[in-house]
């Protein structure tokens, strides 16, 4: 009898079909208008860009607003590619290196700004979450080259995005990177433990 495989919850899954309907109607006018979905990944990275000179400028509450109006084109690029029938590698990947440099010019903003106040702890928690973003996806990239699964823990690219929206609207910036920090660097290491796991399998001997 063949086992059907449990799909893992997650929010970026929950979100994309609550909003499926929104979603296709944006691409679907998007496409009209000539816009191609490699188009609408490298406009995201220009809303980031602009949400990250207003968070080095000192208005991070602004940067949080455009961060929230441009999110929405992370899925809607996907959207236009399933619709159009063109689902290419090659937007795959672009998609999967904009969103770093997109989620890094915030960071780095954020530094920014809290080395401008002087604000060491505020320069280190920055750093400490970027650096756990960036663990968070390389981990899984790495391990999927080498033929392991590495899809679990929190603290994906849309859970990422909502704590640090919320935190630059309301004025929490520390404690978001806190949460981003910690839960980012333990998925990492919890996907770094599940492809041990995965090698010890097929090597006993793997220390």
């Amino acid at each position: 009898m063949e086992r059907k495989e449990k799909k893992k919850f997650s929010i970026e899954l929950l979100l994309r079909k609550l909003f499926k309907g929104v979603l296709d109607a944006v691409a679907g006018f998007f496409l009209k208008i000539g816009l191609t979905p490699n188009a609408v990944t490298l406009l995201g990275l220009v809303g980031s860009i602009a949400a990250a000179v207003l968070v080095a400028l000192g208005m991070p509450v602004w940067g949080g607003i455009v961060l929230l109006l441009m999110a929405p084109l992370d899925a809607v690029d996907g959207a236009m590619a399933r619709l159009s029938g063109k689902t290419l590698k090659f937007g795959a990947f672009l998609d999967s290196v904009i969103d770093r440099y997109s989620e890094l010019c915030i960071y780095a903003a954020i530094l920014y700004m809290f080395f401008q106040q002087g604000h060491l702890w505020g320069v280190m928690l920055s750093f400490a979450a970027a650096s756990g973003a960036v663990l968070v996806s390389y981990t899984r990239a790495r391990a999927e080259a080498l033929g392991f699964e590495a899809k679990v823990g929190v603290m994906t690219r849309v859970e990422r995005s909502i704590v640090m929206i919320v935190g630059l609207l309301f004025g929490i910036i520390l404690i978001a990177l806190v949460i981003i920090a910690v839960l980012a660097h333990l998925t990492a290491i919890l996907r770094m433990v599940t492809v041990w796991k995965q090698a010890k399998s097929r090597d006993p001997e793997l220390i």
